[in-house]
């Protein structure tokens, strides 16, 4: 008789009928993603396994679970420095250019360390490799590199592949099921270098509470999430957007108001050009667009810090870090 294979039993609470079905608990999903990283489960079972969970949708505790698992398979120096935010990239662009890449970097530039990691692919979209790649900021090899990199200039960027193959190997099984994976969720909340402040940007807005719970229950001092443009961490200055943070184990919601008192959004580019990209960064070009996502998106980040105590003096913050940025470029 051929004995039942020790994860069948997270597939049949995933998958035993409406009436039998039931999420794991976050226990049950750090036990289940360990035999996963432990290469002690077939392909076939790991493909029924993330369809699974992708109609059911992840809960809080089962992304908690999966978090816990995959940071015991990461390796990071026990020399790290102290990350002040943790900036996950992995949806890309395809209306607006990345603008949140130079969000990203002003607020490195001003003392507050930011680590990203992410994707990139070679499709329609604009990623943050390409457009760090157009600043010449080269993506790091390891988190020795990171460290460095830090040091050097209060950023790095490590793509996911670096950080966890096969957490990436299930993020790239979207082209082969034709659905996204709770890979991109884990990703998202994973946090490698245990930053101080947990970012994500999301694209659908139900996922933005399961999110937020997830953090209470990493016990992340302080998260946000909140709709970004195109699922990044990027601040669309033409509508008004809801943030779910996370605050010293305290849950609360706050609301940001447009920036734009218009009856109309900024249209589409015609073409993702990081030539314009770079220029404006350097101060040779203008862009009402552009410039608005990095100062509210900045303001954002300052006020989920705690640099800054409203909305109000974020934003004049990141006004003034934006308008002093060409001086303080190191690349």
């Amino acid at each position: 008789m051929i004995e039942e294979h020790e994860f069948a039993q997270y597939i049949r609470c995933l998958g035993k009928g409406k009436r039998g079905q039931r999420s794991l608990t976050q226990q049950e999903s750090f036990a289940a993603a360990r035999l996963i990283l432990e290469g002690k489960v077939e392909d076939i079972q790991v493909g029924a396994f993330l369809m699974l969970m992708r109609v059911k949708e992840e809960t809080p505790e089962e992304i908690a679970g999966f978090v816990e698992a995959v940071k015991t398979f990461i390796d990071v120096p026990d020399n790290m420095q102290q990350i002040s935010i943790d900036w996950s990239s992995y949806a890309g662009k395809r209306r607006q250019l990345p603008w949140f890449v130079l969000s990203a970097l002003l607020i490195s530039q001003n003392g507050y360390p930011v680590f990203m990691h992410g994707i990139s692919r070679d499709d329609e979209r604009v990623y943050a490799e390409d457009a760090l790649n157009m600043l010449g900021i080269k993506a790091c090899d390891s988190f020795d590199e990171v460290s460095k990199q830090i040091n050097k200039t209060g950023f790095a960027y490590l793509p996911i592949d670096k950080i966890s193959p096969l957490l990436n190997r299930t993020i790239e099984l979207r082209k082969l099921l034709g659905l996204r994976t709770p890979g991109h969720t884990i990703s998202r909340a994973l946090n490698p270098l245990s930053a101080t402040l947990l970012m994500q940007g999301i694209f659908h807005p139900g996922y933005a509470e399961i999110h937020q719970k997830a953090a209470q229950l990493l016990q992340q001092p302080l998260a946000v999430v909140f709709k970004g443009d195109g699922g990044e961490i990027e601040r669309d200055p033409d509508r008004n957007v809801i943030v779910h943070g996370v605050n010293n184990g305290e849950l609360y919601t706050e609301e940001w108001p447009a920036i734009f008192e218009r009856t109309f959004r900024h249209l589409k580019e015609e073409s993702l050009d990081l030539n314009l990209f770079k220029s404006v960064w350097q101060g040779d070009l203008e862009h009402e667009y552009g410039e608005a996502a990095v100062i509210s998106t900045t303001a954002l980040a300052l006020k989920a810090l705690g640099v800054v105590n409203n909305q109000e003096d974020a934003f004049e913050t990141a006004t003034y870090w934006w308008s002093e940025r060409v001086s303080l470029q190191v690349a």
